[in-house]
């Protein structure tokens, strides 16, 4: 199991899918392909026909946490870039502990 992980806060996800371009420019990836990081859309009928939008960034299997740029000490691309803040990368270990402090969150990990 990774040492590592993602923790995504995605109660307060947007949309706005800078995570996604984030990554494909950081290893050049062509427009429609999908990259290491992809954000889906899910629409909820409330009562009385309203609609309820919710985003949740998705880490698919060409993610590897920006190996080369944590390497150097930085972050990955996609929390760098986060508009609204809500990616949170580190050990495993750690974030594991802020989750109860969440209400909409997932812990992603490379396994």
């Amino acid at each position: 199991m990774s040492e590592f992980a993602m923790l995504i806060d995605y109660e307060y996800c947007t949309g706005c899918r800078t995570c996604e371009v984030a990554c494909k420019q950081e290893y050049k990836r062509p427009a429609g392909k999908v990259g290491g990081v992809e954000v889906k859309e899910f629409i909820h009928t409330l009562p009385n026909d309203r609609l309820y939008i919710t985003f949740i960034p998705n880490f698919t299997q060409a993610c590897v946490f920006c190996a080369g740029r944590v390497k150097k000490g930085l972050e990955p691309a996609c929390v760098k870039h986060c508009m609204a803040n809500i990616l949170t990368f580190g050990k495993l270990v750690d974030l594991q502990k802020k989750i109860p402090e969440k209400r909409k969150a997932l812990l992603w990990t490379k396994g």
